[in-house]
């Protein structure tokens, strides 16, 4: 059975719980660990959900936030079903096989 994992990224959430507001607020902070990211970046991190990102850079948020990586991440995960067809879980059983075959060609001499 196949599942379907997801994660939720809860940055801001955090942010605010820490009364940190905005991304510049987060610039400054990030540097003082070694992160150098523009203010347009930590603004993509704070307002979108990364798709890749940094050890180096979570640890850092981590230590700010005084917070542990499931804090900012939160997975789910369920399964996803079988996809059925419209008759159910079986296919449908072919159609009478011998009417969908050619016939044979019938040579007949030249009179």
């Amino acid at each position: 059975m196949k599942r379907k994992v997801g994660y939720t990224w809860r940055l801001r959430e955090v942010m605010a719980q820490h009364q940190i507001f905005t991304a510049t607020e987060l610039v400054p902070l990030l540097r003082e660990r070694g992160i150098d990211l523009s203010a347009s970046q930590v603004h993509r991190l704070v307002s979108g959900t990364p798709e890749r990102l940094s050890l180096q850079v979570m640890a850092a948020l981590c230590d700010i936030l005084s917070c542990t990586p499931a804090d900012l991440v939160a997975t789910s995960a369920e399964n996803a079903g079988v996809r059925k067809t419209a008759s159910g879980d079986l296919p449908a059983p072919p159609a009478n096989v011998a009417k969908l075959r050619p016939r044979a060609a019938r040579i007949l001499p030249d009179a």
